[in-house]
């Protein structure tokens, strides 16, 4: 009898075995034949088998996960209503198995944001309230804000608690700590895209070609940085309507004496009343004072700056410049500095010293366009003061055309901008009659003045 039932047992375990092997070999083919429909994008096509092979071998592949989620946004575009929803609730189950099957893949914070911007996106079909949308995002950058990076996410988290505090449901100090732990975000993405674009401007500026993989990764980051540059702008929106003077100083004014030692929220209380042009105010001034007491730094010392040009002890202002910009050791933050202390100079009117400084944050980070906007903006507003005919002085928006050109090519966030004042400065600049009449066509004019730079003439064709 024992015998009889081991037996039965073997053969039970044995078909099992068969089935098991026989169901793996169906999976690896339909994932096969469903891969090969996806790289031809014939989705339509590519479901079936995909559907198969995720509901009976999830752990098989990551390309259920990866070619999944391309088959169910193809899906949820093409329908609407309760079909829409079940293809919607598809794709958020599928980043749910891809944490259990690929755990060590799937990061946190990106996928739990991914989750809650595709409820956002269809919050009306899932009747969903703003407080619960929130606490998603908020889940996602408190786990993990390493991996939240996508940039239109980080809008709609800010967007959010801009709402509730409008409903009553958050106060404008939560607002004003939630702008300041997105734009620090951002700032930090900022940071690491353009220096991953600067690697690849400096081997353009010395001649060799970007390989194709280059260009595309080029592509890529001018893309970042243009949608992050997008974003920033657009959540500093938000907050202005809500961060202005009045609200600020009474607010910091309550808080100071808690917080009169907390580097962290002196800082973010001097940079949104210097931000919003709160600096006449004496509650600024104490501040800044706490702050450089509390943590000193190249930031302190910028901000004295600001309280001595208040005061009229201007003589101190070059010194603490200097001092700013040698205690920051980080180069990117540097390179911001530099054009921070540049502006600054550049409104004393200190143009060659601005200059300078300008010269330092485009060496330090050349994918930043704006020093060459600034440079480019110094030398228009001196042409009537360098030249000593109508002529040479038109030359000079030659030189600020330049500038404003390097900045369309090394900028994606300011292109736009940047075109246009190549426009206006070409047009400012001699016109063919002129170079005609003068007879100087391809020469070199020399520009004197704190400029002390050379412009070549254009060439034009003489008439046969």
């Amino acid at each position: 009898m024992k015998i009889k039932i081991t037996i039965l047992l073997m053969c039970f375990m044995g078909c099992m075995h068969m089935g098991f092997a026989q169901k793996d070999m169906e999976c690896k083919t339909k994932l096969s034949i469903f891969h090969e429909y996806v790289k031809s994008k014939n989705y339509d096509r590519a479901y079936e088998p995909w559907l198969f092979v995720w509901n009976h071998c999830p752990e098989l592949s990551m390309a259920i996960y990866i070619d999944g989620e391309k088959l169910l946004k193809n899906k949820i575009k093409k329908t609407k209503g309760t079909e829409q929803k079940k293809f919607i609730e598809d794709l958020l189950k599928l980043w749910e198995d891809r944490e259990t099957y690929f755990p060590d893949q799937t990061a946190d914070g990106e996928y739990i944001s991914k989750a809650y911007q595709l409820r956002y996106n269809y919050k009306e079909l899932f009747q969903i309230s703003q407080e619960a949308l929130y606490e998603g995002f908020d889940k996602a950058f408190q786990t993990d804000k390493k991996t939240f990076t996508n940039p239109k996410s980080l809008y709609t988290y800010f967007s959010l608690i801009v709402d509730l505090q409008d409903e009553g449901k958050k106060t404008l100090k939560e607002v004003f700590d939630k702008y300041d732990d997105v734009n620090e975000k951002i700032e930090n993405e900022v940071k690491n895209y353009s220096l991953k674009l600067n690697k690849l401007i400096e081997k353009e500026d010395q001649g060799t070609p970007l390989t194709k993989k280059e260009i595309q990764r080029k592509a890529s980051y001018e893309s970042y940085l243009k949608n992050y540059s997008l974003i920033s702008d657009n959540i500093t929106k938000l907050l202005d309507k809500k961060a202005d003077c009045t609200n600020l100083i009474p607010l910091y004014t309550r808080d100071f004496e808690i917080h009169k030692t907390d580097a962290v929220w002196l800082k973010r209380a001097v940079s949104r009343l210097y931000h919003k042009k709160c600096t006449e105010a004496a509650l600024y001034e104490k501040l800044v004072k706490a702050y450089d007491e509390v943590a000193p730094s190249a930031d302190t010392k910028i901000y004295v700056v600001t309280v001595l040009i208040k005061n009229g002890k201007t003589e101190e202002v070059n010194k603490y410049l200097a001092e700013a910009y040698e205690l920051e050791t980080d180069t990117f933050k540097k390179s911001r500095l530099a054009y921070r202390i540049g502006l600054i100079l550049k409104q004393k009117k200190n143009y060659s010293q601005a200059r300078n400084y300008f010269r330092k944050a485009l060496k330090l980070n050349p994918s930043n366009g704006r020093p060459h906007l600034a440079i480019a903006a110094m030398y228009a507003a001196s042409a009537n003061n360098c030249g000593d005919d109508t002529f040479n002085k038109r030359a000079v928006y030659w030189l600020a055309a330049k500038e404003a050109r390097k900045a369309s090519r090394v900028d994606p966030t300011i292109k736009r901008d940047a075109d246009k004042y190549v426009k206006r400065y070409e047009a400012l600049a001699p016109s063919k009659q002129m170079i005609f009449i003068c007879e100087c066509s391809g020469k070199e004019i020399k520009i004197p003045c704190w400029i002390r730079e050379s412009v070549i003439v254009p060439k034009i064709e003489k008439a046969s």
